[in-house]
């Protein structure tokens, strides 16, 4: 398996693509400017099967239908979410008076536990890791080593806890209980700027002291 990091639109949201070598792949967080991720996905002969969304704010939500209907491929999203995809109150997107709402279909998956998952060879586990906001979620290939986190972890920094939903002190024990304790050498991808690892974020990220 092999992963692409995108950054898409304004805000440079982190859109992952994870590949297998028969060209599937999955699509995590397709952020915005569709026609930008399936011209990339065609030129590279990628099948994709399925998107997996961190979460539902709108910078990662802006691609969901378009990519969707090109591919006929279902969504996958927390049930805290389940509504957010098609309220631009609760996605965010009407926050911003200088944007248009930001609205998608719903989710055909709904992710209730923490589990195992398996998506054609794709095998991850699912961490809830809120706090960014309630529904955010973690995807962790053990065998590869990543940790996909979303806005929960960051290189030297943690995701905003001032949105509807968010709570710092929930983000920090997700953080803590879900993500320090994978092995130290573990890929961080997060939803914005770059890969860091685990073992970074332990001993320079100064939101993380006393952990």
């Amino acid at each position: 398996m092999k992963w692409q990091q995108i950054p898409l639109g304004p805000l440079q949201t982190n859109c992952y693509l994870v590949e297998n070598p028969d060209k599937t792949c999955l699509i995590i967080d397709p952020g915005e400017e569709g026609n930008k991720l399936i011209n990339l996905m065609t030129q590279r002969k990628l099948k994709p099967l399925a998107m997996l969304l961190t979460h539902a704010h709108f910078d990662h939500i802006g691609a969901v239908d378009m990519v969707r209907e090109t591919y006929n491929i279902p969504v996958y999203l927390h049930k805290q979410e389940e509504k957010w995809l098609s309220d631009p109150r609760l996605n965010g997107s009407q926050l911003f008076m200088q944007m248009e709402p930001i609205t998608a279909k719903p989710a055909e998956h709904i992710i209730r536990n923490e589990e195992e998952m398996k998506i054609g060879d794709f095998s991850f586990r699912i961490f809830h890791t809120p706090g960014h906001s309630p529904g955010s979620i973690s995807y962790y290939f053990a065998k590869n080593e990543v940790v996909i986190s979303g806005d929960a972890l960051f290189q030297g920094s943690i995701g905003r806890t001032d949105l509807p939903g968010g709570n710092s002190a929930q983000l920090l024990k997700s953080i803590h209980d879900k993500l320090l304790c994978l092995p130290e050498e573990t890929y961080v991808l997060p939803g914005h700027g770059p890969v860091t690892t685990i073992g970074e974020e332990m001993d320079s990220n100064p939101f993380l002291n006393g952990f």
